[in-house]
């Protein structure tokens, strides 16, 4: 259902052709996956209701009837009625509101595909953080949002403009989301979705601000034309943020987030398999498969990197930018394949094309679209040595046997480090897990506490290393962790490691207490984490839990994993 059915028109016979007409479609919607009605609990203020709309990448067509593929692009208006009291904003870059009949006009006036129309309502005020830039949140939290953008998107701007040509879409606002929204953060043009969830930690949320900055040239101005080819957004909209990081915040921080992301990649092709047909640039979509279910850090980072090699045959990154303002201008608001790219990149560089560049053994093009695996060349990160070095020397004096350098490595102030450092630093010491004892007891002793008071993406990671570890003294912090969030991204790894190990029934515990604050989506993703291997379900101190708590049916069967889909826990990744 998820899916819809197509709907069929058929067109008077009389009908000329080109001739100009119009088709009124009368509908209802129902509940369906690009809709998400929220109740006040589930909102930060606990105020008023509040309703948002994500439409990637087949989601839309329960929304609206349209030709729901990237391939067609169109403008659109709407009109919205609502309550007096709430707001609402579409991704569109005209808007009026007439107060005496509480209705909003909208208007797109840029062709888009189906999947960038959106819609968000609720109790959202909003401050200017720049000359052509807002923030939105929920009154609780603008000045949180204000204080850590005023400026500085205007700076983003400016440096993306630089590099790919002019902002075309006019206004780029940003409205904050309740910790229910089911992704980091999505493009959609004049009006960019945010997780409230990640502004506590000021390194991603400026990362995932210029990604979706960087979409507004990748990815809503030109389009990859079918959800085979996602790479064409995400790999140039990666490779164009971390060229924006460049110019903004230097060379060594991009090289460290790059590294990152990197670290994770190999994580998941390790997982994978090296053969895995979903690690292809050009993945085959299957029918029935959600293209959704295709997205993962090949689409990204593989897909960054084929882009980072295409700029390095050219000899320098400001030639490549060069010819990505060219691209954009030849196929702005349009949909293309990775033909279209490559055949412009080399007619806009002759000299490659002679050197036949596309066939380089080892590195043909072809082969990059279209081999299993890692990405066939990396970039050179040496410019980020003066971060990445002391993540990995600290790592050793961990790792080394015998544990004879803990007052070495006990030594090093971690509230010191960027946030990407330490993230990286323990994704590492995940990937080593389990630790022995005696290291996960000294790791606790050393970093603990200071981890206690950072941002959530360095303490969720903290909180797996104990669990996969079955280190009892810091369990505590996961309950408190869980009792305090609401969001996916941590939620899902926190409670797939505890069902992964012998702390199912804590996790069960800990669910029972804390379901009725979570989004219905979530608490059934949940329940089917729980729910695996118990066959019947474990006995539970009912005297740990409420005696309103509602009553919560698991299915005792393992929900079937699809296309070779993998846990969050193995990834810790995320955006």
């Amino acid at each position: 259902t998820d899916y819809g059915s197509s709907l069929t028109i058929s067109l008077p016979a009389a009908l000329q052709p080109h001739q100009p007409f119009q088709i009124i479609v009368r509908y209802t919607t129902a509940d369906g996956p690009a809709i998400w009605w929220l109740d006040p609990e589930l909102t930060y203020g606990n105020a008023k209701p509040f309703v948002f709309t994500q439409g990637h990448s087949v989601c839309n067509r329960s929304f609206f009837p349209c030709f729901d593929t990237p391939a067609v692009k169109c403008t659109y208006s709407a009109t919205v009625k609502a309550p007096a009291g709430i707001q609402v904003l579409m991704s569109a870059t005209q808007s009026s509101y007439l107060e005496e009949e509480g209705v909003y006009q909208f208007y797109m006036e840029y062709p888009v595909p189906a999947y960038l129309v959106a819609l968000v309502a609720g109790d959202l005020i909003h401050a200017d953080i720049g000359p052509r830039s807002r923030v939105w949140a929920e009154p609780c939290l603008l000045p949180t949002a204000i204080s850590k953008l005023s400026g500085i998107v205007e700076r983003w701007l400016t440096a993306a403009e630089s590099l790919y040509g002019p902002y075309i879409w006019g206004r780029y606002d940003i409205v904050f989301l309740p910790p229910s929204f089911p992704i980091v953060a999505m493009e959609n043009p004049c009006l960019t979705f945010i997780i409230s969830s990640i502004l506590e930690s000021d390194e991603f949320l400026i990362i995932d601000v210029i990604h979706e900055v960087a979409h507004s040239w990748f990815g809503n101005a030109v389009t990859n034309a079918t959800w085979e080819e996602m790479w064409l957004s995400e790999g140039l909209a990666t490779y164009a943020q971390r060229r924006i990081t460049t110019e903004t915040y230097g060379a060594a921080f991009t090289c460290l987030e790059t590294a990152f992301r990197l670290d994770a990649l190999h994580r998941q092709m390790k997982l994978l398999g090296e053969d895995n047909p979903v690690s292809k640039l050009q993945v085959k979509l299957e029918p029935g498969v959600n293209p959704s279910n295709l997205m993962n850090l090949f689409t990204y980072e593989k897909g960054y990197c084929f882009v980072y090699y295409l700029s390095q045959l050219c000899g320098d990154p400001r030639h490549f930018d060069s010819f990505l303002r060219a691209y954009i201008e030849k196929y702005k608001f349009t949909s293309v394949v990775a033909q279209d790219l490559l055949d412009s990149f080399l007619n806009f560089f002759p000299e490659l094309k002679e050197q036949c560049v596309e066939s380089k053994a080892g590195l043909e093009f072809e082969r990059w679209l279209n081999a299993t695996g890692p990405p066939l060349a990396e970039p050179d990160l040496s410019q980020g040595s003066s971060l990445t070095r002391p993540v990995e020397t600290l790592f050793k004096l961990w790792t080394t046997e015998p544990l004879d350098s803990v007052a070495a490595a006990s030594s090093v102030d971690l509230t010191k480090w960027r946030t990407f450092q330490t993230v990286l630093f323990l994704d590492r010491l995940l990937d080593g897990s389990p630790l022995p004892h005696e290291v996960i007891k000294k790791l606790s002793e050393c970093y603990s506490s200071q981890l206690d008071s950072m941002n959530a993406e360095i303490r969720i990671r903290w909180l797996q290393i104990v669990v996969r570890n079955d280190y009892y003294p810091d369990l505590y912090k996961v309950r408190r962790f869980l009792e305090n969030q609401m969001s996916r991204m941590y939620t899902i790894p926190l409670y797939e490691d505890l069902c992964t190990g012998t702390l199912k029934s804590f996790a069960l515990e800990i669910f029972y207490q804390t379901q009725n604050q979570l989004h219905p989506n979530l608490r059934k993703t949940i329940q089917q984490i729980l729910s695996q291997g118990l066959n019947p379900l474990p006995a539970i101190d009912t005297t740990a839990v409420t005696t309103d708590t509602p009553a919560m049916v698991l299915e005792d069967k393992v929900s079937e994993a699809t296309n070779g889909a993998i846990s969050l826990r193995d990834v810790n990744v995320s955006a």
